[in-house]
């Protein structure tokens, strides 16, 4: 069995170049998702990943109180079903290498973008999609998609993710959008139900 009190949130951000207009507004939100994360019970470990044309992982499985301050550098292209693929593929990994005992009861990914996919050359948008799918409907994986300035609807869908945990929103409030997301993370893992209410919509447009 799983430890229902660990969870395990993996944050898919864009860096590409067009995100240089809302940099500092991006830098803020991801504070602001992470201090959101202290109302959760239990435990939380985080990894941070970034692409643009390019993949890093930032860090990895971090506990919560230990997560370094972070900068935005923008640049790049938008290769955006390659990240969200490296890093599925990447945090499955790691967890069937782990005692079931020490794996997280509960896995989030929040992938972040402002641009359409336009870069990517190892995954397509069917493997995404299957990917996603199978992390939702077998192991209970929980997906979030913030997008900037775009159907963020129709490009989460595309993949798999579930509009309730979709969030289209401005790009004047992306620090605002992205400590929605902490609340609605932080409310799903205390109550079971993860899905943006009316209000945070409504301030996110």
């Amino acid at each position: 069995m799983t430890n229902p009190d660990l969870r395990h949130i993996a944050v898919i951000l864009d860096r590409s170049g067009s995100m240089q207009a809302v940099k500092t507004d991006t830098e803020g939100g991801l504070a602001a998702f992470l201090e959101a994360q202290t109302e959760a019970p239990g435990q939380t470990t985080v990894s941070l990943y970034q692409f643009d044309d390019q993949y890093e992982a930032v860090y990895e499985r971090k506990p919560l109180a230990d997560v370094p301050a972070f900068k935005l550098r923008p640049r790049g292209a938008t290769a955006l079903l390659d990240a969200v693929g490296r890093t599925i593929t990447a945090v499955g990994e790691h967890l069937d290498g782990t005692e079931e005992a020490d794996r997280p009861g509960e896995v989030i990914v929040v992938i972040l973008t402002d641009g359409h996919e336009n870069a990517s050359h190892e995954y397509t948008k069917t493997a995404v999609k299957k990917l996603i799918t199978r992390q939702q409907d077998e192991y209970g994986w929980k997906f979030v998609f913030l997008g900037a300035d775009q159907d963020a609807f129709e490009a989460a869908g595309g993949i798999g993710i579930r509009a309730a945990t979709t969030l289209s929103y401005s790009g004047r409030k992306t620090e605002a959008s992205m400590t929605s997301a902490g609340h609605m993370v932080a409310r799903g893992t205390a109550s079971g139900l993860y899905a943006f209410s009316d209000d945070e919509r409504d301030d996110s447009a």
